[in-house]
């Protein structure tokens, strides 16, 4: 109740002090208007009547002017009344109801005036305003007296006081409306959402459980931090629970927290320090707005979580066109927008470099280098140097970055970087540096089809630490190293030494954020009805299929495995469709541009031979989607095709059955994707072998509900067990438990300590 008499006081008198500031600029425009009006016709009565006067003075004829005067003064219905004065301020003639002003006609006698002289003012004069008009009478140049006016300006006050009065009327209604609104919104708008939140906030602290969410519309400002605070409470309930169940058998579950806590005691103070090309969060262009979005990629859907829940520093290039006026002077933004937890900072460089490092040498070379798909790999020497470049460059950032900190954590992502880790133990050897591939490492002879491939290999060495996906890749590496650089190797350790330093080779399989509330948590179907609605679709089923556009991804293949499924099983034609959500990605090269032409024309083609009029058997949406528009086709797919022909791990099979809260659907997953072993309960097909996959496809939507599930619950349970927050743990733990002596002889070597 005292807040709400506070608020309404506060509005009146607000509004109040809005009204009396018009109020009065209103009465003085009307004061004045009302005074210009009056001194306008005291002139003109002065000037009708002036010549009369004067030729009966110069006569000595009162009669006349007294003539005169009496008419003009009941003509004017704001005259008080006339009089004509001599020169010796005697009154020559005067109607009734005049009060002399001696002292103003004689101040205004005592000046030197002309014919055309005049003067006025208001006056108060019995208790009125009155306004005195003063008018010189003079005939060939000579002076015959004067004529006074007085006007009763009275009305002036009358019509002041009224507006007055009516500004005060319409602020009390005003006022009495605006209280009466006011009570409204705050009981309607604020009092009830505020209950409902309280009353909410009561069943999450003594319950865990919520009877429905705050309504957004005042409080989502609120709601946004109540609801984090809420998921924290929920996740540190669930995660006590869990840890009660498996403290018998000594087994942990990893969560944010407890990555949190392992790495603050790893690193006992010292700064973490990620490397990557791509960003965690890009700005760009609206319109006039600027927009924060996060770019499509596996790097950040694996690393953001453990920056979340570590902080530290995050070292990208900045690709947004709006990155540098969201940076401050040093290039660094705190990020996430909504809850920063860790630093941002952007590293620059131009179209040309851009070119060469990213799509050429990376891209152009490397990418198609180390996956199996049959592209052939371009090396040219402009891209190299623009490789080295960027390389240099970024180690000058990390440097910067970490000056003045003692024994910093490095870990530089993939391979647009393979030559940082040795430009950065070469400038400061007390760092402990990683480095991980996130893609295929491919066979000795296929990686020496790149001619600078020991450049490459010598600046991975660099570091103390080489992580990959998979056993599998690490011997490739492993292989290659052994055939193409003179070291020292130690297979019992999956350890290479050379000039003097020891660098480790282990697997990590990649994983997502996924924790045991993730696991409890069900969500809300959408239907497929609602989904396909938009497109102009009626379909029973869908699948899904979520990739950059990019000829690793087998997604050409995959189109062709749908046809064959629907000529083998023609009962799915117009109940069965693909939903392929396709990012483009790397469009600059010309394989990249080509393989979305490709993958539109195989959809149409495909399309044009089964579809009827309100059904299609692919659909295919070619546009960047954020995770929070993909998640409603992953819970209303019956099935999600991963069919890569190379892949390091792909995240997509691994987000899809997070996404399944229902522990239904089934996951038909490439045997070249590192994710397959791991995801033992997918049904693992060949990509090239197209009968194979349109035979998974339908068995796997005729597989009985129980069974999906039971693949469901353990693939689920193995994320829970293997998440990004255990990856993170394990490589964060190999690489600190790597001494760093000093070696005496100028440059840093490394020693394991027992680690195998």
């Amino acid at each position: 109740m005292k807040i709400n008499l506070t608020i309404i006081i506060s509005i009146l008198l607000t509004a109040g002090l809005v009204a009396l500031g018009f109020t009065s600029w209103q009465v003085y425009q009307e004061r004045q208007r009302l005074h210009i009006d009056l001194e306008r016709r005291a002139v003109l009565l002065g000037e009708s009547i002036s010549d009369g006067l004067v030729a009966q003075l110069e006569k000595g004829r009162i009669k006349p002017v007294q003539r005169i005067i009496d008419r003009v003064n009941q003509s004017s219905s704001r005259l008080s009344g006339l009089a004509v004065y001599d020169l010796r301020d005697s009154i020559v003639a005067l109607t009734e109801g005049f009060i002399p002003h001696k002292s103003a006609v004689v101040e205004f006698r005592n000046r030197q005036f002309g014919s055309d002289s005049l003067a006025a003012s208001f006056q108060r004069s019995g208790g009125r305003q009155v306004y005195l008009f003063i008018r010189a009478l003079s005939g060939d140049s000579l002076k015959a007296g004067m004529l006074v006016a007085v006007y009763d300006a009275s009305y002036i006050d009358r019509q002041i006081a009224g507006i007055w009065k009516g500004s005060f009327i319409r602020w009390f209604v005003q006022a009495l409306v605006i209280a009466f609104v006011t009570l409204l919104v705050i009981r309607w708008s604020i009092l009830r959402p505020l209950d409902t939140l309280v009353d909410w906030m009561r069943d999450i602290r003594t319950s865990g459980k919520s009877r429905g969410r705050p309504p957004p519309a005042f409080f989502e400002p609120l709601k946004k931090e109540v609801d984090q605070m809420a998921d924290t409470i929920a996740e540190a309930r669930a995660m006590a629970t869990e840890e009660a169940k498996l403290r018998a058998t000594a087994e942990a579950i990893w969560t944010p927290e407890r990555l949190k806590e392992e790495v603050r005691q790893l690193l006992d103070g010292r700064v973490l320090v990620a490397v990557s090309n791509r960003e965690p969060y890009m700005h760009v262009h609206r319109g006039k707005a600027v927009d924060c979005i996060v770019p499509a990629s596996g790097l950040v859907t694996a690393m953001e979580p453990v920056l979340k829940a570590c902080g530290g520093i995050w070292v990208a290039a900045g690709m947004g066109d709006a990155d540098r006026e969201t940076v401050d002077d040093k290039n660094v933004i705190r990020v996430p927008p909504d809850d920063p937890r860790y630093t941002l900072r952007r590293v620059w460089m131009s179209k040309e470099e851009e070119e060469g490092f990213y799509y050429g040498f990376s891209n152009e070379g490397l990418w198609p280098l180390c996956h199996v798909a049959h592209a052939r790999p371009t090396f040219r020497i402009e891209d190299w140097r623009y490789y080295q470049e960027i390389n240099i460059r970024f180690a000058d950032v990390v440097i910067e970055e970490v000056h003045g900190l003692e024994k910093p954590l490095i870990l530089v992502q993939d391979y647009h970087f393979a030559l940082l880790p040795r430009l950065i133990k070469k400038r400061r050897p007390d760092a402990q540096v990683a480095i991980f591939w996130h893609i295929p490492w491919p066979n000795p002879e296929s990686f020496g089809i790149c001619p600078w491939q020991k450049d490459l290999l010598y600046g991975m060495l660099g570091a103390d630490m080489i992580g990959f996906h998979t056993q599998y890749h690490c011997n490739n590496f492993m292989e290659t190293v052994d055939r193409a650089l003179e070291s020292q190797i130690t297979w019992e350790h999956f350890s290479v030494k050379i000039a003097g330093h020891t660098t480790l080779v282990k697997p990590f399989p990649i994983s997502i954020a996924f924790t045991p509330r993730d696991f409890e948590a069900t969500g809300t179907p959408s239907t497929v009805g609602e989904l396909l609605k938009e497109y102009g679709i009626k379909a029973e089923i869908i699948g899904v299929g979520v990739d950059r556009i990019d000829y690793t991804k087998g997604i050409v293949e995959r189109f062709l495995a749908i046809e064959r499924f629907l000529e083998r099983y023609p009962a799915y034609q117009g109940k069965f469709t693909f939903v392929e959500l396709g990012a483009p990605s790397r469009t600059h090269i010309k394989r990249y541009a080509d393989m979305v032409s490709e993958v539109e024309a195989e959809a149409e083609r495909i399309n044009w031979r089964f579809k009827t009029k309100e059904w299609r058997p692919i659909l295919f949406l070619k546009k960047h989607h954020s995770h929070q528009d993909i998640q409603p086709w992953y819970r209303a797919a019956q099935v999600c095709l991963v069919t890569s022909l190379h892949d390091g791990m792909n995240l997509v099979a691994k987000e899809f059955i997070a996404s399944r809260g229902t522990n239904d659907g089934t996951l038909i997953l490439s045997r070249f994707a590192g994710a397959a072993r791991e995801l033992r309960d997918a049904l693992i097909v060949n990509p090239y072998d197209v009968e194979q996959t349109a035979e998974a496809l339908r068995f796997a939507l005729e597989m009985p509900v129980a069974e999906q599930q039971e693949r469901m619950q353990r693939m689920r349970q193995q994320l829970v067990s293997h998440n990004i927050y255990l990856w993170a743990a394990d490589l964060i733990r190999e690489l600190t438990a790597i001494r760093l002596p000093v070696n005496t002889a100028g440059g840093p070597k490394t020693e394991e300590t027992g680690a195998t």
